[in-house]
């Protein structure tokens, strides 16, 4: 990593006479659609987050927002693509905590979550809630009943992604529950909600944003959730550090728009000022509220200084418990 920050800090030196044409060039910004690359497919909650703060966007900018999913890899297929796009502002990175996540728990850095990207804001965070599906017996409504049903079998627990927050939730359980537990990795939340609906698998951590519709009509029972507060929607559901365990499931998740490194500075001020305005009106706080994600604005520096400060927390979280996949 300390190699591609020398390499990006040589290479913003090299590019300042470009950059400066692209500053004047960006007096008109935008002229055309603008795409968000989701690192994940349609349906999860990136997606969800991604759309909540498209929406209001567009208005403010004058030109549609399209979606632009490409999942794989923990986020990391679509995030690596959108660090090497041009940076003109036309296409930019609406990611979630797996950015800094993803490349340390695998040990492949395809990109720097820092150096090569421009942070423009933070949206909001969130926790996840673990949730068991119809191959759990209905009579199991509690983690308590969860684990006196899993002993003497095996169990399976989804991860929306590998090297995620629910990846490592699921692991940190496992061994603290002492389950005989499989890991069962997805390229997102919306093809592993649609296993656990399907009683492929017995359960894993989920959004809100993701599971909530499932959640409130019963086809998924959410029996403990991450944070350290209750969901707002969820009271009747017990915190995992409230029933004992771990305080690692404090660790909550973030959503936010990105740009590529070297996005010309008026750009990225301008899209900074559209994205506060639509992160900060209140018909985008009832929505996010809505899903359980707390609305929690930040701009382009002190995002920046988050996701720096959550790089480090979870590169501590993952050697501490050994969280390593093959990637």
């Amino acid at each position: 990593m300390l190699r591609r920050h020398a390499l990006g800090l040589g290479a913003s030196t090299i590019l300042a006479t470009p950059g400066l044409a692209r500053a004047q060039g960006a007096a008109g910004y935008p002229d055309r659609p603008i795409r968000f690359i989701v690192p994940f497919p349609a349906g999860g909650g990136t997606d969800t987050w991604a759309r909540i703060a498209a929406e209001p966007m567009q208005a403010e900018l004058g030109q549609p927002i399209i979606i632009d999913n490409r999942g794989g890899a923990g986020g990391m297929v679509g995030t690596e693509y959108a660090s090497k796009v041009p940076p003109d502002g036309y296409q930019l990175l609406f990611t979630i905590t797996t950015h800094i996540q993803s490349p340390v728990v695998m040990n492949r850095f395809p990109y720097d979550p820092v150096a090569d990207f421009a942070p423009i804001g933070r949206l909001g965070t969130t926790a996840v809630n673990f949730v068991v599906g119809p191959k759990v017996p209905a009579s199991v409504t509690t983690l308590a009943e969860f684990v006196a049903w899993s002993q003497g079998r095996e169990v399976s627990i989804a991860n929306y992604a590998p090297g995620s927050t629910g990846h490592a939730f699921g692991l940190i359980l496992a061994r603290e529950l002492r389950l005989n537990a499989t890991q069962v990795a997805y390229r997102g939340e919306a093809p592993m909600l649609q296993d656990i609906l399907a009683g492929t698998v017995d359960g894993g951590f989920h959004s809100m944003a993701a599971a909530g519709e499932m959640v409130r009509a019963r086809r998924v029972r959410p029996l403990a959730c991450s944070g350290a507060q209750r969901s707002p929607s969820l009271p009747e559901v017990p915190t995992l550090v409230e029933l004992g365990y771990s305080r690692r499931f404090i660790f909550d998740g973030f959503s936010g728009l990105m740009a590529p490194a070297r996005t010309p500075r008026p750009i990225v001020e301008r899209l900074a000022a559209a994205f506060r305005k639509a992160a900060e009106a209140p018909v985008t706080h009832e929505r996010l509220l809505r899903i359980d994600t707390v609305p929690s604005y930040l701009g382009p520096d002190e995002f920046g200084s988050f996701v720096t400060a959550k790089l480090r927390e979870w590169t501590e979280i993952a050697q501490e418990l050994n969280l390593r996949v093959e990637s």
